[in-house]
């Protein structure tokens, strides 16, 4: 199985791209491609822009990414209770292209934040956008207070059960 992984944030030292990576690392026998957004950035979306320049070739490399996997593991970071501003563009652009950006794929969609909420704002909106998008969300995953529950040195989580029910969700990832 090909699993595409990636953080919906740009930032150099995103915690949800520590949490996304080892999640993916608990996919064994599986192959395991990550990918950073920040490759993608394109200028902000704009129906003059597109009408005027179409639509970026980067746009097409993502989905591209996409259509190559199998299945699909997504940490999305919150920005004001809501997507990433990178995210979001990325994600404008390709509902350009179609609106089936997540071309059918099953999905782990997951969410941390340094808070006590984890995130679960844009969690809950994107397990609720995802099937209107092509998206099969098999299950997802909010882990609060990241510093308290993830040790970043070894790359893991701390809590036992969180980390059982990401196992969980990850094995049901791989088994369709």
């Amino acid at each position: 199985m090909r699993i595409l992984a990636f953080a919906a944030s740009n930032s150099s030292v995103s915690i949800n791209r520590q949490l996304v990576e080892y999640a993916a690392g608990l996919a064994r026998d599986s192959e395991i491609e990550t990918l950073d957004i920040h490759d993608y950035e394109m200028p902000i979306y704009r129906h003059d822009r597109e009408e005027e320049k179409g639509i970026p070739q980067k746009a097409y490399d993502f989905l591209a990414r996409i259509g190559a996997a199998d299945a699909l593991i997504i940490s999305f970071a919150e920005h004001n209770g809501a997507y990433t501003t990178a995210f979001k563009n990325l994600f404008d652009w390709c509902s350009r292209v179609g609106r089936e950006v997540w071309q059918g794929k099953p999905m782990v969609l997951l969410a941390t934040s340094p808070g006590g909420r984890g995130a679960q704002g844009v969690l809950d909106f994107a397990v609720e956008a995802t099937p209107r998008f092509g998206g099969k969300v098999i299950g997802y995953l909010s882990v609060p207070s990241f510093g308290e529950n993830f040790d970043s040195g070894a790359g893991k989580l701390w809590d036992k059960a969180l980390d059982a029910e990401l196992r969980r969700l990850v094995q049901a990832l791989r088994s369709g």
